[in-house]
C-alpha cells in the first residue's frame, strides 16, 4: 500500500511539472529561460547533479550547448560533433542513453570527473533530431526507466519552445530583410550613374546578408569574361584577381545556368578557383545569384561570410529579389548613361551643322565681292614689259582669285548637299525624343517642361533630323533665357490657313519660356543672318540655324517677347 502511493504520489508530481513547464512555455518568448526551467526541473525531480540542453548548430553540424545547470562554466566552450560522446550517439541515432556507469562506457566523454551516470534522451523537431538533453549524476546507476520517459516527455516540451523560437527568429528575420530590401531599393535606384548604382548594390547587399565581403561582376562585351565592377569590404588580393572566363570558372555556371549557387567553404572547394586569395581575405561561405534583365543574365552579385554559414532558403530568395532590382537599376542606369551620350552627340552634330550653314554664308558673302575683284582685274587688263617683274606678280594675283573662287564653290556645294530629305515625320514624337533627350538637362537647369501636344495631329513632309536640330535649339536657347530655373511650355496643334481648305493645312509648334525676354533690337535681329548676334553669351547660330531649316521645309518662323515676361518663338509647318 505504502509503495502505491508513492508511485501515485512521484506521478503527480510529474505530471505538476510538465503542467508548470508547459505554462511558462506558453507565456514566454524567451527561449533560454524555458529550456533553463525544463532543465532545473528534470535535474531537481531525478535527483540528479547536473545537466545540459545541447542543440545541434545548422550552420556547422556541431553540437553546442544552450543551457546548463551544474556544470563548470568552461562547459560552454564543449563543441562535440554529431556520433561523438555519448549526446552525439543520441543525436546520430536519435535513440535515448541511459548510462549505469560511464567508467565502463567507450562513447562518454568527460566534463566533471565526479560523474558516474548519465541519461541522454534526444530532442526532436518536425521529424529530426534537434538536440538532446542530458542529466548526469555522481553514483552509479542513478537513473531508471521512469526517469527516462519523464525526460523524454521534458524533451518534447523542449522541442516545442525550439520550434516556437525558429519559427519566431524566421518571421524576425523575414521582417529585417524586407525592410531593409524596401530601403535598398530606393537606395539603389536613385543612383544614376552606373558606378553610383553599383558600389550602392554591393554595401547594401553586404548589410543586408551581413558579409564580410559582397562584390558585382558584369559581363563584359564580348561576352567571354566576368569583370569585376564594384565591391563592398574586398582586400587588395582579392582586388588583384584576374578576370574570370564565362565558360570554365565557378561564377560563370551561375550566368549560363541563371540559377543561384552557394559554396559552403571556398576555402577548401576544389570547384573554387582562387582559394589562397580567399584564405588571404578571410573568406569561407558564398552565395552567388544571378543578374538577370530581361531574360539575360548580365552578371553576378556575390555575398561571402567570414564564418562558415548555410544560407537558407529565405536568405537565397532575399538576395534573389535584391539581384532582381539590381539588374534593374543597371539597365537604368547603363541607359541614362546612353541618353546622356546620344544628347552629347546631338548637341555636338547642332554645332557642326551650324558652323556649316555659317560657312556658306561666309562663302557666299565673299564670293560676290570676289567676283567684283576678279572683274575689276581683268578690266584692268595689266600688261607690262618684257622683264618686268610685276608680270609675274599680276599672274600671281589671278591665280590665287582663280584658287579662292574654286574654294568658295566648294563650300557651297557642300552646303548644298545638307538640303532636307523629306519624308513623312510626326511631330509629337519628335517632341517626345526631344523631352527624353533633354531632361537631365531640364533638371539640372531647375527648369519645369510642360508639353500640350495636340490630337490627332496631321502628319508633314521633313527632313526628321533637322526638325530634331531646330527643337532643340529652341530648347537649350530657353534654358540658356532661364538661368535661375523657370517653365518652359511647348504646344503643338493643327492650323488652317487657307479658307479654302477644310483640313489643317500647317501645323504650329511653339516654345514659351519664362525667362528675361527680348529687347525689340533683339527681336528684330533673331533669324538674321548667321553672323550678327545680339546676345551676350554664345555665338548666336541657334535662332538662325533654326530660321535656315523652316525656311527650306517652306515653313516660316515667329518671335513674340516682353522683357522680364518671356519669349514665345512658333514655328508654323506646311502639312
Amino acid at each position: 500500500m505504502a509503495d502505491e502511493l508513492a508511485e501515485l504520489r512521484a506521478r503527480c508530481e510529474r505530471l505538476a511539472l510538465l503542467y508548470q513547464v508547459s505554462q511558462v512555455i506558453h507565456s514566454t518568448l524567451e527561449p533560454e529561460e524555458a529550456l533553463r526551467l525544463i532543465l532545473r526541473e528534470a535535474v531537481r525531480l531525478m535527483r540528479a547533479a547536473s545537466g545540459s540542453v545541447v542543440l545541434v548548430n545548422p550552420t556547422t553540424d556541431f553540437l553546442e550547448i544552450q543551457a546548463a545547470h551544474g556544470l563548470p562554466s568552461r562547459a560552454h566552450e564543449l563543441r562535440l560533433r554529431v556520433g561523438e560522446g555519448v549526446t552525439g550517439w543520441v543525436a546520430r541515432t536519435g535513440q535515448a542513453a541511459r548510462v549505469g556507469d560511464v567508467r565502463q562506457d567507450a562513447r562518454y566523454i568527460m566534463v566533471r570527473p565526479e560523474v558516474r551516470s548519465e541519461l541522454a534522451v534526444p530532442v526532436v523537431v518536425n521529424g529530426e533530431v534537434r538536440g538532446v538533453i542530458n542529466v548526469d549524476a555522481d553514483r552509479a546507476e542513478a537513473f531508471s526507466v521512469e526517469d527516462q520517459q519523464l525526460l523524454e516527455e521534458l524533451a518534447s516540451q523542449a522541442a516545442v519552445v525550439i520550434r516556437h523560437t525558429w519559427l519566431y527568429e524566421q518571421l524576425r528575420l523575414k521582417v529585417r530583410l524586407f525592410e531593409s530590401l524596401a530601403s535598398v531599393s530606393q537606395t539603389i535606384n536613385s543612383a544614376l550613374n552606373l558606378d553610383e548604382a553599383l558600389q550602392g548594390i554591393t554595401r547594401e547587399a553586404a548589410a543586408l546578408m551581413n558579409a564580410r565581403l559582397a562584390s558585382v561582376r558584369l559581363v563584359d562585351e564580348t561576352g567571354e569574361w566576368l569583370d569585376l565592377r564594384a565591391h563592398s569590404g574586398a582586400g587588395s588580393a582579392y582586388l588583384a584577381r584576374p578576370r574570370l572566363a564565362l565558360v570554365d570558372s565557378l561564377l560563370g555556371t551561375v550566368v549560363r545556368r541563371k540559377k543561384s549557387l552557394q559554396v559552403e567553404n571556398v576555402q577548401t572547394s576544389s570547384r573554387y578557383q582562387s582559394v589562397e586569395v580567399a584564405r588571404q581575405e578571410g573568406l569561407v561561405s558564398l552565395l552567388s545569384v544571378p543578374l538577370v534583365f530581361r531574360s539575360q543574365a548580365i552578371g553576378t552579385l556575390n555575398v561571402y561570410t567570414g564564418d562558415p554559414h548555410s544560407f537558407s532558403n529565405e536568405e537565397i530568395r532575399i538576395l534573389t529579389a535584391l539581384a532582381e532590382l539590381s539588374a534593374i537599376a543597371i539597365e537604368k542606369a547603363r541607359l541614362y548613361e546612353r541618353v546622356v551620350n546620344a544628347e552629347e552627340q546631338l548637341r555636338q552634330a547642332e554645332r557642326l551643322s551650324a558652323l556649316g550653314l555659317l560657312a556658306a554664308e561666309v562663302a557666299h558673302e565673299i564670293r560676290n565681292p570676289l567676283a567684283v575683284m576678279k572683274l575689276l582685274y581683268h578690266s584692268l587688263d595689266l600688261r607690262f614689259g618684257d622683264g618686268d617683274p610685276r608680270n609675274r606678280d599680276a599672274q600671281v594675283m589671278g591665280e590665287k582669285m582663280d584658287q579662292l573662287n574654286r574654294l568658295v564653290e566648294r563650300v557651297l556645294d557642300f552646303a548644298r548637299s545638307t538640303e532636307p530629305k523629306p519624308a513623312q515625320v510626326q511631330v509629337n514624337r519628335l517632341i517626345d525624343d526631344l523631352t527624353l533627350l533633354t531632361r537631365h538637362k531640364l533638371r539640372q537647369q531647375q527648369v519645369v517642361l510642360e508639353c500640350r501636344l495636340g490630337a490627332e495631329l496631321p502628319l508633314i513632309r521633313a527632313d526628321a533630323t533637322q526638325l530634331e536640330q531646330a527643337f532643340l535649339n529652341l530648347t537649350l536657347n530657353a534654358v540658356e533665357a532661364m538661368p535661375q530655373g523657370g517653365t518652359l511650355t511647348i504646344v503643338t496643334r493643327p492650323v488652317r490657313l487657307s479658307r479654302k481648305s477644310a483640313a489643317a493645312t500647317h501645323v504650329s509648334v511653339s516654345f514659351r519660356d519664362t525667362g528675361g525676354g527680348m529687347t525689340e533690337e533683339q527681336r528684330r535681329r533673331a533669324f538674321t543672318s548667321l553672323l550678327s548676334t545680339t546676345k551676350p553669351k554664345g555665338t548666336g547660330l541657334g535662332l538662325a540655324l533654326v530660321a535656315k531649316i523652316v525656311e527650306a521645309h517652306g515653313g516660316r518662323a515667329r518671335v513674340r517677347s516682353r522683357l522680364g515676361v518671356g519669349t514665345q518663338i512658333t514655328l508654323v509647318l506646311p502639312v
